[in-house]
């Protein structure tokens, strides 16, 4: 993997629109030009700081989607609309390819994934906290690293979904990549299972015994992911392997 920055001073830089396109009907990808970019590692975050005419700001935090370094040398967010929220619906309803948002980061060190950590990894999403587990699974794929992944994505519906059909593709043909979806709402048809939420079974099932000693990443709603971290402490997992990115509202 590039050298990238993990931590130094953080500065608000220009990032312009350079595309954008819905990845489920409430999210979508904005893919960013931003000069200087010092690079990032799977998992890091970014502020995003809009200005309205009147001087208002807001500011929150959203995951990278992107792999660094980037084909087009671009940044990628996915932003999940709330429709309460004063950042997202601009983000999602209203920005157009040539607008500019202030962007700061990267942000984090420990919630990362880097190709020379060499033990089995286990991706853990509720919602849009697949966002930067699917930044690590972009990682790994660039680095050409072996380490086997499994992705457990616990999602409300079929519709939901982000990343579907990058999703198929890579399980297809990145070797050692495995995805398991667990549907809250609603299942796909044929599907073998009523919806539920992630659980004892699933983990225990769809994720990696705990004598393998795999790197645990978890991302989603706060219920989420103590759930989630509290099954994998129960099953036997070393806390000290388990690390947590939460956000706001329940699952």
């Amino acid at each position: 993997m590039a050298r990238t920055a993990v931590s130094g001073r953080l500065i608000w830089r220009a990032a312009t629109v350079a595309a954008a396109h819905w990845e489920s009907p409430t999210a979508r990808t904005l893919v960013l030009d931003v000069p200087d970019w010092p690079g990032h590692l799977p998992g890091q975050h970014v502020d995003v700081r809009l200005t309205a005419e009147d001087g208002y700001r807001a500011q929150r935090s959203y995951s990278i989607a992107s792999a660094w370094p980037h084909p087009e040398g671009k940044v990628e967010l996915t932003v999940q609309r709330l429709d309460d929220g004063e950042v997202s619906p601009y983000l999602t309803d209203t920005v157009e390819a040539g607008d500019q948002i202030e962007l700061r980061g990267p942000v984090g060190g420990w919630f990362v994934w880097r190709d020379t950590q060499p033990a089995p990894v286990l991706l853990i999403g509720g919602g849009s906290g697949v966002v930067p587990l699917m930044a690590m699974v972009r990682a790994r794929s660039m680095a050409g690293a072996k380490q086997p992944f499994r992705l457990i994505y616990s999602v409300r519906t079929p519709e939901d979904l982000l990343y579907a059909d990058e999703l198929r593709r890579r399980v297809r043909d990145d070797a050692g990549l495995d995805v398991h979806y667990v549907y809250t709402r609603k299942t796909p048809d044929n599907w073998p299972s009523e919806p539920k939420r992630i659980d004892v079974a699933a983990l225990n099932t769809y994720g990696w015994p705990p004598d393998f000693a795999p790197d645990c990443f978890v991302c989603g709603p706060t219920t989420f992911v103590e759930t989630a971290a509290d099954i994998l402490v129960a099953l036997g997992h070393d806390p000290r392997r388990i690390r947590t990115e939460r956000f706001g509202g329940t699952s």
